[in-house]
């Protein structure tokens, strides 16, 4: 066909060139909300699995290593809560807010000890950077149901004395003078005896896929639009080319040819008029 024949030059070659390279990228993007999507059915599986079971007894190995598959778990444990090591997290936003939550270590009954997060703060207003007020934890023995939450990664920031960046458990291992587990910790889910005020408890986590299928499809469509594109705009400079060498040529057929004046003016000068 002319039409091949007329893409068949490096003009449109590169042109394909960049339309290959951007709907490939197209695909990267929808392959990549097509992962997370699969992450967020992942995690709501696991929540609806885990998060109403009745609580579970206490083992040092529920903290020691993290299994994905016990997350959400809750896990019953007793003993003494070590308020003299406490700290704050910083940037801990709920619900829109700014925040932090509050970690305390829970010495338990067998000698290990596994992190408690008692709960959100909002950011306060007497001192910059810090809760206004903390509220304490239960003293004496305490039974805490918690549920299993993997440790977070050192996000290599610097915090003030008294406060953690993240959840990195090896850090504040470090800040402590005994051992405590630290590939998981407890978000607190109840304490007995309950205190008299205690740190905002998060939410149930939302059973929402959110809009990653979605997004994956626009993007997959906007790599199939690229080639749709290519071709509309190729058919179209394909046209306009043809056509200007139909108008080029067709005043020279046309002077080629005399006009009714010209032929009138040539029959007289044969007759001599």
């Amino acid at each position: 066909m002319k039409i091949l024949k007329y893409l068949a030059t490096p003009r449109w070659f590169g042109w394909l060139a960049l339309v290959l390279v951007l709907a490939a990228a197209c695909s990267a993007l929808g392959l990549w909300q097509l992962d997370r999507r699969d992450q967020a059915a992942a995690t709501v599986n696991t929540v609806e699995a885990n998060y109403d079971l009745a609580p579970i007894p206490y083992s040092p190995s529920l903290f020691e290593s993290f299994d994905g598959a016990t997350e959400w778990a809750p896990v019953t444990l007793v003993g003494h809560y070590d308020s003299a090591n406490q700290r704050i997290v910083r940037n801990r936003p709920l619900g829109g807010r700014p925040g932090y939550e509050v970690l305390v270590p829970l010495k338990l009954q067998d000698g290990t000890a596994v992190v408690i997060n008692r709960g959100w703060l909002p950011i306060g207003n007497d001192r910059a950077g810090r809760p206004d007020t903390v509220p304490p934890a239960p003293e004496g023995e305490v039974t805490v149901v918690a549920r299993i939450r993997p440790a977070e990664p050192d996000l290599d920031r610097s915090a003030p004395q008294g406060q953690l960046a993240s959840i990195d458990l090896a850090a504040y291992q470090s800040q402590l003078e005994y051992p405590i587990s630290t590939a998981a910790y407890g978000l607190v889910a109840s304490e007995t005896p309950a205190p008299a005020t205690a740190p905002i408890a998060p939410a149930k986590p939302a059973i929402d896929l959110g809009p990653h299928l979605s997004y994956s499809m626009q993007w997959f469509a906007f790599g199939v639009l690229l080639f749709v594109g290519l071709g509309y705009a190729a058919r179209q400079q394909y046209r306009i080319d043809h056509e200007d060498e139909h108008a080029q040529s067709a005043p020279a057929r046309a002077r080629r040819r005399p006009s009714s004046e010209q032929e009138e003016d040539a029959i007289l000068d044969a007759q001599g008029l």
